[in-house]
């Protein structure tokens, strides 16, 4: 297992359309996933520790920005055949499991987790209302193991967005898995 950084937040970056299967049988595209004050876009996966040591605190946050008026999608892109518990099955199983309050999606061909420039599991992509990039840092202070009381970053800095249309100037970067890129990719 490879960990590594995100990069800095690259303020105003627009958001990459998409059009993805779901685990629900859908097709989801970007225009469908955004909230009226912003979308929250996550690159997450089944097997990897850092994203179930966050799992329930994840689906807890993205159900209260929902109320906010930030929807939020999430976007598995690792390579299922060498990480079989990421395949889609997996991912319906998690999904159905945890209650996903958002649209879970694969990306199997990977070409959406190249084009957001996503580099571990979590990876967390927020936007305004105008899909302009306004957070790229993490969740919490969890790694692998959860942090009791840890200030909730992620949900303050969208909430910020929401109401704002900015998002803080101070991130922290989220740390994570490498994502398993297929070897063609």
């Amino acid at each position: 297992m490879v960990s590594l950084q995100t990069p800095v937040c690259d303020f105003g970056k627009p958001a990459v359309d998409f059009a993805l299967p779901g685990v629900d049988g859908s097709l989801w595209t970007l225009q469908q996933c955004r909230g009226d004050k912003g979308l929250l876009v996550m690159f997450i996966c089944n097997h990897c520790p850092y994203v179930k040591a966050i799992l329930g605190r994840l689906v807890r946050d993205t159900r209260e920005l929902a109320t906010h008026g930030v929807n939020s999608v999430a976007i598995m892109s690792n390579d299922p055949a060498e990480y079989p518990e990421d395949s889609f099955e997996n991912m319906q199983i998690v999904a159905r499991r945890e209650q996903f309050p958002f649209p879970y999606l694969v990306d199997e061909t990977q070409t959406v987790a190249k084009a957001y420039g996503a580099v571990c599991t979590p990876d967390f992509f927020g936007y305004n209302r105008d899909l302009e990039l306004q957070y790229r840092g993490r969740l919490d202070a969890s790694t692998r193991q959860a942090v009791t009381g840890a200030r909730r970053e992620l949900f303050d800095a969208m909430v910020t967005v929401a109401r704002t249309g900015t998002g803080p100037a101070d991130q922290i970067p989220s740390i994570g898995c490498s994502i398993k890129w297929k070897e063609s990719a």
